[in-house]
């Protein structure tokens, strides 16, 4: 990796601060004791408005349909928003990359090593979902990019799409449905059952596997679930301590994993075999954790009763593009099976789920953005620093990236040795170690030689001076 600096110019930011103090109590309002790098400071303290040293406008590539209230959020703070519908493939993005410094996607568009090496601006990559698989966490991070997602927003989503699917499974009114539509009446109550008094097993009891968890036993459900840290259960559910003990006892499985190898076809033949006769499977985590040729001989063999699959190994790039044997050789057949809910990949596609993705993952691209602040990134160290307030007009703030290796605070601390060091804090993460720094008493002259000295520091990857 270059040890050159990326030297990014953007214009002047605008933040509004409000703050209300109880008449009664005098003090502040719960909404205002939430403090992190935009400050709710009372109005006596209202934090600096700070921006790149240069001026260069700041350029934004949102792909994919990103919700508009994140173009609105980032067309607040005076930069350039360009929106597109669609996903952009490798070859688009290595030609167009170059000239934007923060980049917005969902979970079509691939930030591949070769995108990243032709990305000479770029600051901050932003995953509006919550998976980010599809960057490469490692180089972004080598070349001093923190990724940005969303790992809380769809939950809710996700988890009221499961229960629909059981009981879609359970009643097999998908089917009744298709077949009303060609014309056929087909009133029957064989094999359909209602989910009060069944039994749900949750494989990951995270975000989403816990609200699901609360809302089965809403249902009057039996909640089981297996994860691989011990974890507290929500209302009545219930840990197991192997997959297997899961699968056996459960009459309707739904996975809630991420994709990792450790979770690469951890529903194959033999778990599917494990599983009670009968059952049903539901798969909205990643297309790779379910062996979906052994699942389609599963449900021939009558096995299996049902399933609900939403996402899938190999998924096309766009509406309207074709779901076939050529995308994944086996979807003809599994298109063609009884019981079968397919969707694709909805699970967190709701307004209300979009709409909380853009203003989460726009508002921890803006904090970086405008104040260095890494909280929340997810290959990166995580640090910020308390607001800069308009009181101190002559402070500059260092965002300082570096390879993690002894030495280097060393390094940078002999260079701000002539200023007041207001504020440091330093942390990393495996190759990647990430500084802040609050300078005082700095002045317009000193600002271009601070950052190239730090610019030329043995482990720099890059240098922002904000001020």
């Amino acid at each position: 990796m270059s040890s050159n600096p990326i030297a990014i110019r953007s214009p002047p930011t605008q933040l509004a601060v409000s703050i209300s103090i109880s008449p009664k109590t005098g003090s502040l309002t719960r909404e205002h004791l939430r403090h992190n790098s935009l400050g709710t400071l009372p109005n006596v303290r209202q934090p600096k408005v700070l921006h790149p040293i240069e001026n260069e406008d700041l350029r934004i590539l949102l792909l994919e349909n990103i919700s508009s209230d994140a173009v609105k959020t980032f067309e607040a703070n005076g930069w350039r928003v360009d929106h597109h519908v669609k996903a952009m493939n490798e070859d688009d993005l290595v030609q167009r990359i170059g000239q934007y410094h923060a980049i917005g996607i969902r979970s079509k568009t691939k930030i591949t090593e070769r995108v990243i090496k032709a990305a000479s601006k770029l600051l901050v990559i932003g995953c509006f979902c919550i998976g980010v698989n599809q960057v490469d966490l490692v180089t972004a991070g080598k070349a001093g990019i923190p990724v940005f997602n969303s790992p809380f927003s769809n939950s809710r989503s996700v988890a009221e799409l499961v229960l629909s699917e059981i009981i879609a499974l359970a009643r097999q009114y998908f089917e009744r449905g298709f077949e009303l539509r060609q014309g056929i009446w087909n009133k029957q109550s064989k094999g359909c059952w209602e989910i009060r008094g069944k039994t749900l097993g949750i494989i990951g009891y995270g975000h989403i596997g816990s609200q699901l968890s609360v809302l089965a036993e809403a249902f009057g459900m039996r909640v089981l679930f297996h994860d691989v840290v011990n974890l507290m259960p929500l209302g009545s559910a219930r840990q197991v301590e192997s997959l297997s003990s899961l699968l056996s006892t459960s009459d309707f499985v739904t996975i809630h994993v991420p994709e990792l190898p450790e979770t690469m076809n951890m529903i194959s033949g033999i778990q599917l075999a494990q599983m009670k006769k009968g059952s049903y499977l539901i798969n909205n985590a990643r297309g790779t954790v379910v062996d979906i040729p052994a699942l389609i001989e599963a449900m021939k063999s009558g096995h299996i009763a049902g399933a609900a699959i939403d996402v899938f190994p190999h998924e096309p790039g766009a509406n309207g593009a074709p779901f076939d044997d050529q995308l994944n050789p086996w979807a003809s057949e599994l298109r063609a099976l009884k019981n079968v809910i397919l969707t694709p990949h909805i699970g967190g596609s709701t307004e209300e789920a979009q709409r909380m993705i853009g203003e989460e993952v726009a508002g921890a691209l803006t904090r970086y953005l405008n104040f260095g602040s890494t909280v929340g990134a997810v290959n990166f160290p995580e640090v910020d620093l308390r607001a800069i307030t308009a009181e101190q007009p002559d402070h500059v703030r260092i965002c300082h990236v570096h390879i993690n290796q002894p030495g280097v605070l060393r390094q940078v601390n002999e260079v701000l040795s002539p200023y007041n060091v207001e504020k440091q804090y330093s942390d990393s993460k495996g190759d990647v170690a990430y500084l802040m720094a609050d300078i005082a008493d700095v002045g317009p002259q000193d600002v271009n030689r601070l950052r190239e000295m730090i610019s030329k520091t043995s482990a720099n990857i890059l240098t922002r001076l904000l001020a």
